[in-house]
C-alpha cells in the first residue's frame, strides 16, 4: 500500500465525462496523491492524454474481472463511478466491489443515484442494487447519490432553439440538478477524505426550477423565443424516437421527466455545495455555455 502521505486514489471510467473531471478536480484537491486512471483501453488518446499529465494509467473493464485485480493492486481509495451499459450494471458492479475487497482496498466510493432507495425511476433500481452489494461487502464506503446533471438537459438546447420549443414530460415538477463539474468536485472531496467521509450523499442543486423556466432561461440566453410543451410521458418518447433517438434511450429520458414530474429529481439539502465548498453551478451558467456553443 501507499503511504498514507501519498495516498493512491483510482478513478474507474476515468475518460468518460464525469472522470475527466474527477481527475482534474483530484488534481487540484489532492496534489500529493498518487492518481492513477482505470480505463477500458489505456492504450488510446483519453490514456495518452492522463499520462501526459502525470496521471498512472491501468487497464479496468467492469465486465473483465480478469482486468480489475492487476489494476487494483495497491490502490487505497477507489472512486466506482457507474456503468453506462444499463442493464448490465449490477453484474459489473458487483464485479468491481469483489475486486476492490480481494484488492484489500480500504475505502470505496460509488456514484448512485438521488434518494435511490425510494426513487420511482427505473434507473434506481440497479443503483439500490449496487448499494447492497457494498454494504454485503463489508468495504467502508461513501454512496454519492448524484442528482441530475443540468447538461442532461442542456443537450436539448439546440432543437429548442430550432423549433422554438422545449419539449418534457415533467410538468410542474422541479429540478435541483447541477453541473457535472459540480458533482465531479464532490467526488473528488470524498476520495480525498475517505472514511471521514463514509455514508450516503443525497447530492443535488442550490437551486431548482421546472421545465417551463428553463425554457424562458434558454430565450433569455438566447434571444430567441423558447417556449415549454408539456407532453403525456409515452408522446414525449414517441417524439424523441422520431427525433432520431434509439428507443431504449428515449424511453429512458421520458421515464426520468415522468419521474420529475412527481419530486424525484428535487432535493433541498445544500449537501451538494457543503461538501464542495462553495454554492452550486446555477443553470443559467450551463444555459449560457450550451447557447454559445
Amino acid at each position: 500500500m501507499a503511504s498514507s502521505s501519498q495516498p493512491r486514489l483510482f478513478v474507474t471510467g476515468a475518460s468518460g465525462q464525469l472522470g475527466r473531471r474527477v481527475i482534474a478536480a483530484l488534481r487540484r484537491r489532492a496534489p500529493d496523491a498518487h492518481l492513477v486512471a482505470g480505463l477500458r483501453s489505456p492504450e488510446g488518446e483519453a490514456g495518452e492524454a492522463l499520462r501526459a499529465e502525470g496521471v498512472e494509467v491501468r487497464r479496468a473493464d467492469y465486465a473483465r474481472p480478469e482486468t480489475l485485480a492487476a489494476a487494483f493492486a495497491g490502490i487505497d481509495r477507489l472512486l466506482l463511478i457507474s456503468s453506462s451499459e444499463i442493464g448490465q450494471r449490477v453484474a459489473q458492479h458487483a464485479n468491481v466491489i469483489a475486486a476492490a475487497k480481494a484488492a484489500g482496498i480500504g475505502f470505496l466510493a460509488y456514484t448512485s443515484l438521488l434518494h435511490a432507495e425510494t426513487s420511482p425511476l427505473g434507473l434506481a433500481g440497479e443503483h439500490r442494487a449496487t448499494e447492497a452489494l457494498l454494504r454485503e461487502s463489508g468495504l467502508p464506503f461513501a454512496v454519492l447519490r448524484n442528482g441530475w446533471y443540468t447538461e442532461n438537459y442542456a443537450a436539448s438546447i439546440p432543437a429548442a432553439l430550432a423549433h422554438g420549443v422545449l419539449l418534457g414530460s415533467a410538468g410542474e415538477g422541479r429540478i435541483a440538478s447541477a453541473a457535472r463539474a459540480d458533482y465531479a468536485e464532490a467526488a473528488a472531496a470524498v476520495l480525498s477524505a475517505g472514511t471521514a467521509l463514509a455514508g450516503i450523499h443525497e447530492l443535488a442543486g442550490d437551486e431548482s426550477y421546472t421545465l417551463a423556466a428553463f425554457a424562458a432561461e434558454i430565450a433569455r440566453a438566447s434571444g430567441q423565443p423558447v417556449t415549454y410543451r408539456d407532453l403525456p410521458e409515452a408522446a414525449f418518447r414517441a417524439a424523441l424516437v422520431e427525433a432520431g433517438l434509439p428507443e431504449a434511450f428515449a424511453s429512458l429520458l421520458a421515464d426520468s421527466d415522468a419521474g420529475a414530474a412527481t419530486g424525484a429529481l428535487f432535493d433541498d439539502s445544500h449537501s451538494l455545495s457543503r461538501l464542495i465548498g462553495r454554492p452550486t453551478t446555477p443553470a443559467a451558467v450551463t444555459i449560457a455555455a450550451a447557447v454559445r456553443g
